[in-house]
């Protein structure tokens, strides 16, 4: 095997799931987008990050429209694409992440039959269609959670049995790979029967890959069962550039101030991208550090992790001790960026929210890769060339600042 795997991806977004792919060694090919700002900022950010264009370019606008892609020229030309990448390539992944609001609990709830509901319908019949070697389809839970939601799935999935897939599914939470937030996902893989085969992979029987089968747990570093056990701190009096030292006994790397420091959000080049609040601030000062009880108004601890990164709907979250929102850079610190991943100057400040909302924490997808890479096999991995791209490392025992006091900790497993 000569070449790295190649993805095909669909609702890329700003493309936090592709860099996780792209930095386990998966080569990006195709990029699909229906919204131009989110495009837009998906090639500046790799522009940045000195990422190459991928091969058959990027697709946004009508182009980027999942539903087109099963009409008329345009099917016959993704169909084109793929045969081609088959001619150099041995294996071929089609990723994505369909918008969710018509499954999510705190949205729409309108399922199968929402415009964002069906394009999940759109996203497997491509799958069908073009018969790429594997898939990934990433979800809200309440898609697997909901029961009438629930049917629907269980309908893509006998939809993808019959196309020939062995399937394999897990409801993920980000925290457990290291990012700094609550943020369960319904993670569904599908890897054609002859591939299978192909690699060298015997299956007993059944349609679907038994957790014993396929590594879900290789790249796990706080499983859900231990990591919200520990003494997480509640809430703290709200008091403006206060210092609270970090508590012992607590995971570091999981907290919200952890990351502020690991991606230096005060001098990133998204700073000062927040909202100002449109009536004063005394509401602001009014919420406990801590407190994300309400619907809204959530206020962030420095000492813990986040909610979910969701800044949509009348959903804000508040810096942990300062009179404010918090900023882009310090949201996609909370998805886990790299501190070099940055949003365009001249993208609206809710459409930066949007596409973090909306985004794959970063170290989830890259964990979700590295996942699929050691279900391939030692073939696969001897194939795919590691990038440099790396987290910058932060020494938690030297730093301070007016507001905060870190206390080192041993390693926890």
């Amino acid at each position: 095997m000569n070449d790295r795997p190649c993805i095909f991806s669909f609702f890329a977004g700003s493309g936090f799931l592709d860099l996780g792919f792209e930095t386990s060694g998966f080569n990006i090919v195709y990029v699909n987008e229906i919204f131009s700002q989110f495009m837009a900022a998906y090639r500046y950010s790799r522009q940045i990050l000195n990422l190459p264009l991928p091969e058959y370019g990027y697709y946004d606008g009508e182009a980027g429209d999942v539903t087109q892609l099963l009409e008329g020229s345009q099917i016959q030309h993704l169909c084109e694409l793929v045969q081609d990448c088959r001619k150099s390539n041995n294996i071929v992944g089609f990723i994505g992440g369909p918008p969710c609001p018509d499954f999510s609990i705190g949205g729409k709830n309108r399922g199968s039959l929402g415009d964002n509901g069906k394009l999940s319908a759109s996203y497997v019949e491509l799958i069908c269609r073009n018969l790429p070697d594997f898939f990934l389809f990433e979800n809200v839970k309440g898609l697997w959670k909901t029961t009438k939601h629930r049917l629907f799935f269980e309908s893509l999935k006998k939809q993808l049995l019959e196309a020939g897939y062995i399937l394999t599914e897990r409801l993920i939470n980000a925290i457990e790979y290291g990012v700094p937030q609550d943020r369960e996902r319904i993670i569904l893989i599908g890897l054609r029967n002859n591939f299978i085969k192909d690699i060298g992979i015997e299956i007993v029987s059944g349609n679907f890959l038994t957790k014993r089968t396929f590594p879900w747990k290789n790249h796990i570093l706080y499983p859900q069962e231990n990591v919200f056990s520990y003494p997480w701190r509640k809430c703290d009096p709200f008091q403006e550039n206060s210092i609270i030292p970090c508590p012992e006994d607590i995971p570091q790397e999981l907290t919200v101030e952890y990351w502020f420091i690991k991606n230096n959000v005060l001098k990133h080049p998204n700073a000062e991208n927040y909202f100002q609040p449109r009536a004063g601030i005394t509401r602001f000062a009014a919420i406990d550090e801590g407190d994300d009880s309400k619907k809204s108004f959530k206020r962030l601890h420095r000492w813990r992790y986040s909610p979910t990164a969701c800044y949509g709907n009348n959903e804000v979250h508040l810096h942990p001790y300062k009179i404010r929102r918090i900023s882009v850079a310090e949201a996609l610190a909370i998805q886990s960026l790299p501190e070099n991943f940055v949003l365009p100057e001249n993208m609206s400040l809710t459409n930066m929210f949007k596409t973090i909302g909306n985004g794959v924490p970063y170290l989830a997808s890259k964990a979700l890769a590295q996942t699929i890479i050691d279900f391939f096999g030692t073939s696969v991995k001897n194939a795919v060339n590691i990038s440099n791209l790396t987290m910058p490392n932060v020494n938690l025992n030297t730093y301070t600042n007016s507001a905060t006091s870190i206390k080192p900790i041993s390693k926890i497993s």
